[in-house]
C-alpha cells in the first residue's frame, strides 16, 4: 500500500517541478522578447546625460519615410557608439542604424565614400548627409539636413552699427551664426543704406540693433517687405546713452511696429532679486520665467532665459495684425525710465516690482492668396538684441528661443522644441592637498578603520 502512495506523491512533486519550470522559462522568454522589442531605460542623471533632446525625440518619431543610419569604424569600436545611436533606433521603426567596419567591408566603405573611422552617414531617398561627430546635436543637425528640402538665407542687416555675424568677441554674432547654419540655415547680410529692397533670396530678415536711426527709405523696405507677407525678427535695444556710446531711438521703425501692434517703451528692465548674481550676471539683465502658449516658446516652460539690456513692450492686435506676447520677466523686474547715463551711473529706481513683457511674435494678414491658401507675413519683436550675443547665448534656454523664433518665422514650426546641447562637464577639480588627502584617506584611513573593527570583532568572540 505505501508503494502505489509513494509512487503517487513522487509523481505529484514532478508535476509541480515541471510546471514551475515551464512558468519560469514562460516568463523569461516573455521579458527576454518586451526587451528586445520595448527597449526602456530610466536616466537618474542630474543633467539627464543619457537622454535625448526634445527635438531629437520628435524628429525621429515625426519621421514620414525611411532613414538608415550607417556608422563606419572598428569592430572593437562599435561600442563606443551603441550608447547613442541606439537612443535614436529605439524611437522610432523608420530609423535603421547599421554598424560597419570599413577594413572589413572596404566595398561597402568605397560605396559610401568613408575615408576614416568614426564617420556617420545619414541617407534616406537617394540623398546623403554626413554628421561631423559622434555627439546627439551633430547627428541630429544631419538628419534635419537630410529631411529638409532646400536652403533657407537668413539675412542681417548691417550699415547702422548692428552685431557682426563675424565677430567673436562678447558682443559678436558668430556663434549665432555658427547655430543658425547648423540648422540648416544659410546666413547673409543685407546693407539696406545702400539699396533700400530686400533681396529675393532672403527668408528672413533680422534687424539686429541697430545703434544708429534709419532713414526713411530702409523703414520703408521693411514695413513693405513684411506686408507683402516677409518674416522679420527685430532685435530692438533700449535708447540707452552713455559716455562711450548711445542707441538711437529709432523713432521711424518703432512707429512702424506700434502700427502693427507692438509698443517700444523707452526704458530699461532691472532684476531687484539678485538671483542673476549666482550666474555672474548683474541687474541689468533680466531674466525671462514667464511664457505664453505661443508655438514659439510653448515647450519652454522649465527654461529661464536671459535678456541683457532690455525695454519692454506693450503687445496689441490691430485690425491687420495678430499680436501675442511671448515672453516676460520675472516678477522681481522693475523698469527704469531715465536712460541718460551720460553722466553718472544708473540708479535703481523706486517703485514696485512687476512682471514685463520682453517679447512678442505677430503675423500680417495681407489680403492675398497663393495656391488657395491666405499670405501672411510674420513678425517677431524683442526688447533686446544682447540675448543672443556670444556672451549670452550659452545661457539657460536662450538658444532654443533664439531659433524658435526663426523656425516659426520661416514655418517651420515642426523642428520648434528644445535642442540637443553639449554635455555638462562634470567633473571635480581638487587642489594638491585635496588629492593628498584623498589618498590618505583611501590608502591608510579607511584600511585601518576596517582592521580595528575586525580586531574587535575577534577580542568580543575570543
Amino acid at each position: 500500500m505505501k508503494m502505489p502512495l509513494l509512487k503517487s506523491r513522487q509523481a505529484r512533486y514532478g508535476a509541480y517541478a515541471s510546471t514551475y519550470i515551464v512558468v519560469v522559462l514562460a516568463i523569461l522568454v516573455t521579458v527576454n522578447y518586451l526587451a528586445n522589442r520595448y527597449n526602456k531605460s530610466y536616466d537618474s542623471t542630474s543633467n539627464k546625460r543619457y537622454s535625448l533632446a526634445e527635438q531629437t525625440i520628435k524628429v525621429v518619431r515625426g519621421l514620414k519615410a525611411d532613414v538608415e543610419l550607417a556608422y563606419f569604424d572598428e569592430t572593437s569600436d562599435f561600442q563606443r557608439a551603441r550608447d547613442l545611436l541606439d537612443r535614436y533606433d529605439n524611437l522610432s521603426p523608420r530609423l535603421k542604424v547599421v554598424y560597419i567596419d570599413p577594413f572589413k567591408k572596404p566595398a561597402v566603405a568605397k560605396q559610401y565614400g568613408v575615408t576614416r573611422t568614426g564617420t556617420i552617414i545619414l541617407s534616406s531617398a537617394g540623398k546623403r548627409e554626413e554628421a561631423r561627430s559622434l555627439s546627439e546635436e551633430e547627428i541630429t543637425s544631419a538628419l534635419i539636413r537630410l529631411l529638409k528640402s532646400g536652403v533657407k538665407t537668413v539675412c542681417f542687416t548691417t550699415g547702422a552699427g548692428e552685431h557682426s555675424l563675424e565677430d567673436s568677441e562678447q558682443s559678436g554674432f558668430s556663434s549665432l551664426k555658427e547655430l543658425i547654419e547648423k540648422n540648416n540655415y544659410k546666413t547673409d547680410t543685407v546693407n539696406l543704406l545702400e539699396k533700400p529692397q530686400i533681396p529675393e533670396a532672403c527668408s528672413i530678415v533680422v534687424v539686429a540693433g541697430p545703434r544708429t536711426d534709419y532713414p526713411r527709405p530702409v523703414v520703408d523696405a521693411l514695413k513693405k517687405y513684411v506686408e507683402d507677407g516677409g518674416r522679420a525678427l527685430f532685435l530692438m535695444d533700449p535708447p540707452l546713452k552713455t559716455r562711450k556710446e548711445s542707441v538711437a531711438e529709432n523713432e521711424a521703425l518703432a512707429a512702424v511696429l506700434k502700427e502693427w501692434g507692438v509698443t517700444l517703451n523707452k526704458d530699461l528692465i532691472l532684476d531687484t532679486s539678485g538671483i542673476g548674481g549666482l550666474y555672474g550676471l548683474g541687474p541689468e539683465t533680466a531674466l525671462g520665467t514667464r511664457y505664453e502658449t505661443h508655438p514659439i516658446v510653448r515647450d519652454m516652460k522649465r527654461t529661464a532665459t536671459a535678456f541683457p539690456i532690455v525695454r519692454s513692450l506693450e503687445p496689441k492686435p490691430t485690425d491687420k495684425t495678430s499680436v501675442e506676447k511671448l515672453v516676460s520677466t520675472s516678477r522681481n523686474s522693475i523698469a527704469a525710465t531715465n536712460l541718460n547715463l551720460a553722466s553718472g551711473t544708473l540708479a535703481m529706481p523706486k517703485g514696485e516690482p512687476q512682471s514685463y513683457c520682453v517679447a512678442a511674435a505677430g503675423t500680417y494678414r495681407t489680403g492675398k492668396e497663393k495656391d488657395g491658401n491666405a499670405v501672411e507675413g510674420r513678425f517677431v519683436v524683442v526688447g533686446s538684441s544682447d540675448f543672443v550675443t556670444n556672451y549670452a547665448l550659452g545661457f539657460g534656454g536662450n538658444r532654443d528661443l533664439a531659433m524658435n523664433m526663426l523656425n516659426w518665422l520661416s514655418s517651420d514650426e515642426d523642428l520648434i522644441s528644445i535642442r540637443p546641447k553639449d554635455p555638462e562637464d562634470r567633473r571635480i577639480q581638487l587642489t594638491r592637498n585635496q588629492m593628498r588627502m584623498v589618498r590618505a584617506v583611501s590608502q591608510f584611513v579607511i584600511p585601518l578603520i576596517v582592521i580595528a573593527l575586525g580586531i574587535v570583532v575577534w577580542w568580543r568572540r575570543r
